[in-house]
């Protein structure tokens, strides 16, 4: 079986300023993939069987009815107004700094950790072992998830000052 070359021409310019083309050779010519002599496999029937459905398309699209769309004067007048009530605008300014820095801080630190050979692994099977054991002690049983539900309970309490 003899293949073809296909022939790219390259315009170039010469400093003469003469228009000299140069011939350059391509890859050589590959046939088809899916000839009719090759699909009579069933694998290969399947696969452009399946490309005979291709013009069956979807698209989502949303109603008004539906859409959350946020207003960004009424958010940013919300946000005025919250800021405008702070007393200690300072205290929540610091706050937020620090947790930027905390933020910053863990991500150099898990990258530390990410870098040393052996590490990764052993804390994703520490987190394996960890969940497995959530699971078994809270999620498994129904008086367990009863037990869950209260913790949960509890603390939301504690946090909003109710308890």
């Amino acid at each position: 079986m003899a293949a073809t070359i296909g022939r790219v021409i390259v315009p170039r310019i010469v400093s003469n300023t003469t228009n000299v083309t140069t011939t350059c050779y391509a890859f050589p010519y590959l046939p088809p993939t899916f000839s009719n002599t090759l699909s009579s496999s069933p694998s290969l029937k399947l696969l452009s069987d399946s490309r005979k459905f291709s013009p069956l398309q979807t698209r989502a699209s949303s109603s008004d009815e539906t859409s959350t769309s946020v207003d960004t004067n009424e958010l940013f007048n919300d946000l005025k107004e919250k800021w405008d009530a702070l007393e200690n605008k300072s205290t929540v300014v610091v706050y937020g700094g620090g947790a930027i820095v905390a933020v910053w801080l863990s991500s150099t630190l898990i990258g530390a950790l990410n870098s040393v050979p052996l590490l990764p692994k052993i804390l994703e099977l520490v987190g394996l072992g960890y969940t497995g054991w959530f699971v078994y002690r809270y999620l498994l049983f129904k008086s367990s998830r009863k037990e869950l539900v209260t913790d949960i309970e509890d603390l939301k309490k504690k946090i909003g000052g109710t308890e």
